[in-house]
């Protein structure tokens, strides 16, 4: 405990502080609760009139900062109308929009708080405006009125400018700002937060820096290895030198050097290891949080299908973590809150799994939800009767939702394109959600061992506070006409020199030619060791690397053909055919419960296996030809959502006697149709070649694959040293090339009435919609039509798939091709100028969006999706809500005509319905 005499001085600094800071004395009184030194700071440096960056924890109170800022604004509201002071706060998402306006309203009363979001406008002429940055972005550009006596700009998760899709528009925010507008920028722990401040203060003048790496509630970490839990660390002193707990080093090379070949059943041949390591079961490590006081927890499981499976598991399992009061209050949240969602949609959607799974305090959280449903979840767990949540990781960003522990079963993921291993900044991010403020007095990380887990990496991930931001700015074409429309074609020029973007990539420069300098003497010393006495070994390796490029470029072509042979033979199944499912996790035998779907898209039967797992297999399931095997009695009124049904059926499968894997393993014939002639050439040349007799080709042949890695690295550094200086400028010039090319801007810089219909469309594709526009592409369909034809410039599949998707025959099929058509022109233009070209449009959301706008029940709807089978609900809704986004663009624009507009918002009340219509009204 402190002196008397030392809490006389604390008085004393306070009183002194409160005679120098009389608003933000008058505010913390308010607020009722003692603020934390970084709040403090950063206040006063907004009560002394300088714009702020806060960079703090998770959870540590950075949002009292921009509330502060409100409570400035309002302050001067009182004074006459002429004067009243404005605050604007943005947030990423909608959900934290409408989070935060319901605390200011709280707060302030409805009066003086407002809400500007994509689907809601409230009272947005009130001083203080909560809304999505888009919406603020858009506000700059129109030179709306809602502008005039703005003061503040709180910018909260101001370190989504990082965000690859979304990120500029903060950048755009930041610089077009008025200079007479005090910037609030709240931040998630950065690693170059000085490097960001420095930026600011060059585009928005004087910026106070304030940086908090304390966390209110500790975080303790631990790591679960079978049924023991360690301490990663023996205490703070060993966590600050990254020293891993030995006794947790001890058990886990135990139990490894258990698991190597030759020690137990199983050793396995060339040198894989013997035992299969079996990590702890889902539902044991829920119900050993549960015994030591760990809960509420969230669990992170890298994967949509296994956070459902991880609630499946934990409810076979027979937990339930609520008491009866507990589960009786959780249905009438429930039932409070999908009374819109249509019965015959219910079941659809799962409902009464996840009810029962709620109801036992258990629920996944994912974006392949329905939102709704995800809403319902997010309010529980807060309320603290949902205990345990199984997430992927989107869970990290957006809404308030804090637990007592996190778990994170693996420290891999998924990024779309590969799995990579999580960096520092995403570990910290994600265990950041442990430890509730005012609630809890430490947090805890839990991270499951397995053995390709090094606790020693562990440590180095919670010790390392490196997450730096990196710009994701560049200019678009709307962003062209834009600013040329605003300020003219020099000055906007000007304006993207002074981005983030553009002030990282001059002080990157530097470092990376001392890196091409340095690669460049280490591929001189690797040519060194890959010379060869036999003669010359770079044109011996250059025949290996042209080998190894045709073998690759075969094996797609035998891949593309396997494919087709795959489709035909599931397009002849009928119901009761008796398969084998090759490959994949339903491998074995199956009995198809319905045929392929005729009309759209490949064939995809429903099939019960011999697991009595039920559901749509497709293509992707068969390296070989489906060959029916069998064939026993389906009963006509087959319901396979009911396990006795499915459970009899998979029964008279494996009565089959057939054999569950058969003699083949995938089929793969590496001979069939015969040698190629361009390989059998290669390789005659690689046998004659002298280099091939050298006794130690590999070891040069190693030497030359580490230089050629190297050459290309290097080559992609001098590329970029040669694109950085000045690039966004360069860039935006060429749009402007292009854009006057077409007619957008006139060649005297101004813009042309094609360029004002450019400057209000709002979509990643903005250039590909006006031409759409201008060439009538979308007149004379119905609103259905309409629907599937825009969705095609908006939709993007989770993953690249070979096939295009099919389309509504007629008119949607003859506007899609159009667009096509369109596409690759502005493609060609694009590559000509060297500018990043436009995503090639998108079918895969066509079928479903026009089935939906047709009025088709949702079931039918989802199981035309053409990505993967059945389009989950979450991922339906999120792509109707930007379709419906886009109509709402095109029934406001001034390039549209009458006719096209008024099919536009025929098309939006379409697609408002249902679980549509339920996230309208949300």
């Amino acid at each position: 405990m402190s002196s008397p005499a030392e809490r006389y001085a604390a008085a004393r600094r306070r009183a002194a502080q409160a005679s120098q800071f009389p608003v933000l004395d008058e505010f913390a009184l308010d607020l009722g609760v003692d603020l934390d030194d970084f709040q403090r700071e950063a206040c006063q440096a907004l009560e002394r009139g300088s714009g702020v960056l806060v960079c703090a924890p998770t959870g540590a109170g950075k949002t009292v900062v921009g509330e502060f800022a409100v409570h400035l604004a309002l302050r001067g509201g009182t004074s006459a109308p002429a004067q009243r002071r404005k605050c604007f706060y943005t947030t990423p998402i909608k959900a934290l929009s409408n989070q935060k306006y319901h605390d200011l309203v709280d707060r302030h009363g409805a009066a003086q708080v407002g809400l500007l979001t994509g689907d809601n406008a409230i009272n947005g002429d009130a001083p203080v405006v909560v809304m999505t940055t888009e919406v603020l972005r858009n506000m700059l550009y129109a030179g709306s009125a809602t502008l005039e006596g703005l003061a503040y700009v709180v910018m909260d998760e101001v370190h989504y400018l990082a965000d690859r899709f979304r990120g500029g528009v903060w950048e755009e925010v930041i610089i077009h700002l008025p200079a007479s507008v005090t910037l609030v920028s709240l931040s998630a722990t950065v690693s170059n937060a000085e490097e960001f401040a420095d930026w600011l203060v060059t585009v928005r003048g004087e910026t106070a820096v304030v940086v908090s790496e304390h966390r209110p509630v500790p975080l303790w970490q631990h790591m679960l290895v079978g049924r023991r839990m360690f301490d990663l660390f023996h205490d703070a002193d060993a966590a600050r030198k990254h020293d891993v707990h030995p006794e947790l080093l001890r058990h886990t090379r135990d139990t490894l050097r258990r698991l190597e070949p030759g020690e137990g059943r199983g050793a396995a041949p060339g040198g894989r290891r013997g035992p299969r390591w079996r990590g702890p079961m889902r539902p044991d490590i829920v119900d050993r949080l549960d015994r030591e006081g760990l809960l509420p927890a969230i669990l992170f499981i890298f994967s949509r299908a296994g956070c459902d499976a991880a609630v499946q598991q934990c409810l076979a399992a027979g937990l339930r973590l609520t008491g009866p009061e507990e589960r009786a209050e959780i249905r009438r949240v429930v039932e409070s809150r999908i009374t819109a969602i249509p019965g015959e949609d219910l079941s659809v959607l799962g409902y009464w799994d996840w009810l029962d799974g709620l109801e036992r305090g258990l629920a996944a959280h994912h974006a392949g939800m329905l939102p709704a449903f995800k809403e319902v979840v997010e309010e529980l767990f807060v309320r603290g009767l949902v205990k345990a949540v199984f997430a992927t990781e989107t869970l990290a960003l957006g809404i308030n939702m804090p637990a007592r522990c996190v778990v994170l079963e693996r420290l891999v993921k998924y990024n779309g394109e590969a799995h990579v291993d999580l960096t520092p900044g995403e570990y910290t991010q994600l265990t950041g959600r442990a430890g509730r403020r005012g609630i809890d007095v430490e947090g805890h990380a839990v991270v499951v061992w397995s053995p390709e887990t090094d606790p020693r990496h562990v440590a180095g991930l919670a010790s390392t506070r490196t997450y730096p931001l990196r710009s994701s700015f560049r200019p678009s074409y709307n962003m062209a006409v834009n600013l040329v429309g605003s300020v003219g074609a020099e000055p906007a020029r000007a304006l993207l020199e002074s981005s983030f973007a553009q002030f990282q990539a001059d002080r990157s420069v530097v470092g990376l030619a001392r890196q091409v300098q340095r690669n460049s003497e280490t591929i001189e010393a690797y040519s060194a060791e890959a010379a060869c006495q036999h003669g010359d070994f770079d044109g011996y390796f250059a025949i290996r690397v042209a080998i190894a490029d045709r073998e690759r470029a075969l094996a797609r072509q035998g891949q593309s053909q396997r494919r087709a042979a795959a489709v035909v033979s599931l397009e002849r199944l009928r119901v009761g055919d008796v398969i084998r499912v090759p490959s994949g996790r339903r491998a074995g035998l199956a009995v198809v419960l319905d045929p392929a779907t005729a009309g759209f898209g490949e064939p995809r039967p429903l099939v019960l296996t011999q697991d009595r797992w039920a559901g749509r297999v497709g293509p992707g399931d068969f390296t070989t030809p489906a060959e029916v095997l069998a064939r026993i009695r389906v009963p006509k009124h087959f319901n396979h959502r009911s396990p006795a049904a499915r459970r009899d059926l998979a029964a008279e499968v494996s009565g089959t006697g057939l054999d569950r894997h058969g003699g083949r393993r995938g089929g793969r014939s590496r001979r069939g149709g015969g040698e190629d002639d361009r390989l059998v050439q290669l390789r005659a040349e690689l046998r004659r070649h002298p280099c091939h007799a050298c006794p130690e080709r590999e070891e040069h042949a190693r030497w030359a694959e580490r230089r050629r890695r190297l050459e290309k690295d290097t080559e992609e550094l001098r590329q970029r040293v040669a694109g950085r200086t000045g690039s966004l400028a360069r860039t935006f010039d060429r749009i402007v090339a292009l854009l006057t090319a077409r007619g957008y801007l006139a060649p005297d810089g101004a813009v042309t009435e094609a360029g004002r219909t450019l400057s209000r469309i709002w979509t990643e594709a903005d250039l590909l919609v006006a031409e759409c526009l201008r060439r009538g592409v979308w007149g004379g369909l119905s609103p259905a039509e309409l629907a599937a034809a825009v969705s095609v410039v908006v939709f993007e599949a989770r993953r690249d798939l070979d096939e295009r998707a099919s389309l509504p025959r007629g008119a949607v099929a003859t506007a899609v091709d159009e667009t096509l058509k369109l596409w690759g022109e502005i493609e060609a233009d694009e590559a000509a100028r060297g500018l990043a070209v436009t995503r090639e449009p998108d079918l895969g959301f066509a079928w479903p969006v026009y089935r939906w706008a047709r009025g088709e029940p949702l079931a039918k709807v989802l199981v035309s999706g053409h990505v993967d089978g059945e389009m989950p609900a979450g991922d339906f809704v999120r792509w109707a809500r930007q379709v419906v986004d886009l109509l709402g663009q095109l029934a406001d624009s001034g390039g549209a005509s009458a006719e096209l507009r008024s099919t536009a918002r025929q098309a939006i009340t379409a697609v408002n319905r249902g679980v549509l219509a339920y996230q309208a009204t949300a």
